[in-house]
């Protein structure tokens, strides 16, 4: 299983002898252990970071281009444990493993990679030509110890961006992915980062509560639910404490009335861009806009995107849709394709119950939802399943209106054989990302939503700033 990681530093020795059980989200059988961390072992962490960070010849005061080789040794050695992290993941949280290939090995070490060019180019220091006085020096400087509260979804790919800065980070992960921290940990040593740089505790929502509002934390990174932000950026307020926000998503797929509906063609990214983790990543398209002229069209090519889609084992290579994460997320989505029957909604594919042959693990009947009006609960909650449901529209103008008709801002689709027509439908969405024809978060753009989505950003230049403070020096000769 590689060191312990539940305490102050790698290698650390809990203070509990509490355990998480981990069981597989396809046959729900136990599959691992881990010790569960206490608020002994944050206060722990927090100060092995902070002595991490204090240190004048530690991480914080490394130079640049030290910690970005730091960074990519811990990168090649996430690759070298490649697919222990996918069975690892794909075990816990059910995400087919093809996916979790992309998701929780590839995205994370060139994320690491990404980060560590970025911070080997960009000059501490900047001297700016002054107003009122002779020039300013602008230096960026490390926030200090950073908590990053990270989910079961994806729980790889949401940590590597928070170290490139120089800060020092305590992350508790989900109590449902906990044995690839494990892997993570073991992988940090092996790279040579130092003590209390990185330390990872597995725990639930109280000790992500106590870890939040700890006195010797500097910012919070939270990516959850937007119930679960609210709480975060309350604690947060109230300590004047900087937090960062990855919140829910209901985002659209636009499809125009001049989108290429051949599957043969687009189906990969539009499965990408609605349905991929069995629906469980807060920025698919899981809305999808139809124009009335071709309503039937597009219902059509849903229904066969999904009926062909291989649904079973997430160990499986063959596989594209697997269970859900948890029993209490099966339930969920479950209530929730009642909901959508119940609130007059026709069921084109799916429904209630589970998939022929799965009667283990926590699989549901991927669902299309037609005839839906943007104000019902199928159409406005967050599902986080496979669940999609299709809203009839009649111009660009009511379609970009629809896709804004949300609390959620996160990501989003249009579909079109005009690039131009797209952009100008894209441009007028309200939301923090959104992709024309296909979706993917790319390493080099600030990835983040508005409204109800949370705030603050990840990736790219503007994700290196979220960690980073800036002082500036006036200059009177």
């Amino acid at each position: 299983m590689g060191p312990s990681c539940s305490s102050g530093g790698v290698g650390s020795a809990p203070s509990s002898d509490q355990r998480i059980t981990v069981r597989s989200a396809a046959t729900e059988e136990v599959i691992g252990s881990v010790p569960e961390a206490t608020e002994a072992d944050v206060d722990r962490a927090v100060a092995a970071a902070r002595r991490a960070f204090d240190d004048p010849h530690g991480w914080s005061t490394w130079e640049p281009e030290d910690r970005a080789k730091a960074l990519r040794r811990l990168a090649d050695e996430l690759d070298q444990r490649a697919e222990a992290t996918v069975h690892a993941v794909s075990s816990q949280n059910g995400m087919p493993i093809t996916i979790a290939r992309a998701f929780e090995t590839s995205y994370p070490s060139a994320t690491l990679r990404y980060f560590a060019d970025l911070v080997s180019a960009q000059p501490v220091e900047e001297t700016r030509p002054g107003f009122f006085v002779a020039s300013t020096t602008v230096r960026r400087t490390p926030i200090g110890v950073v908590a990053g509260i990270v989910p079961w979804n994806v729980p790889q790919s949401l940590t590597m961006s928070k170290l490139a800065a120089g800060n020092t980070i305590v992350l508790k992960p989900s109590p449902e992915t906990v044995l690839d921290a494990f892997i993570l940990a073991d992988a940090v040593e092996a790279a040579g980062i130092p003590e209390g740089v990185v330390s990872i505790l597995p725990g639930g929502r109280e000790l992500g509560a106590y870890l939040v509002s700890h006195p010797g934390v500097n910012k919070v990174a939270f990516t959850g639910s937007t119930a679960g932000g609210r709480a975060v950026a309350t604690a947060c307020a109230q300590l004047l404490r900087p937090v960062s926000l990855e919140l829910g998503g209901k985002s659209a797929a636009i499809i125009l009335d001049d989108a290429d509906l051949d599957l043969q063609r687009i189906g990969q990214n539009l499965f990408n861009a609605t349905l991929a983790h069995t629906g469980q990543v807060c920025f698919l398209g899981t809305r999808i806009l139809a124009p009335r002229s071709r309503y039937g069209e597009v219902i059509d090519v849903l229904e066969a995107l999904i009926e062909s889609t291989p649904l079973g084992d997430p160990l499986d290579d063959t596989t594209l849709l697997g269970p859900l994460a948890s029993r209490a997320q099966q339930q969920r989505v479950a209530d929730y394709i009642d909901v959508g029957i119940a609130e007059g909604a026709r069921v084109v594919t799916g429904g209630p119950g589970r998939p022929e042959g799965r009667e283990r693990g926590h699989f549901v009947r991927p669902t299309l939802f037609a005839d839906v009006e943007n104000s019902a609960r199928v159409a406005q909650e967050e599902i986080f399943g496979p669940v999609l449901t299709v809203i009839g529209y009649h111009d660009d103008a009511e379609a970009a209106q629809i896709a804004s008709d949300s609390q959620y801002g996160l990501g989003g689709t249009v579909w079109s054989s005009n690039p131009e027509r797209a952009m100008g439908v894209a441009r007028a969405v309200e939301t923090g990302t959104i992709g024309i024809n296909g979706y993917i978060p790319d390493l080099g753009a600030p990835f983040g939503g508005v409204k109800g989505s949370g705030y603050g950003k990840e990736w790219g230049p503007e994700g290196l700033a979220a960690y980073q403070q800036l002082k500036s020096i006036y200059h009177f000769e």
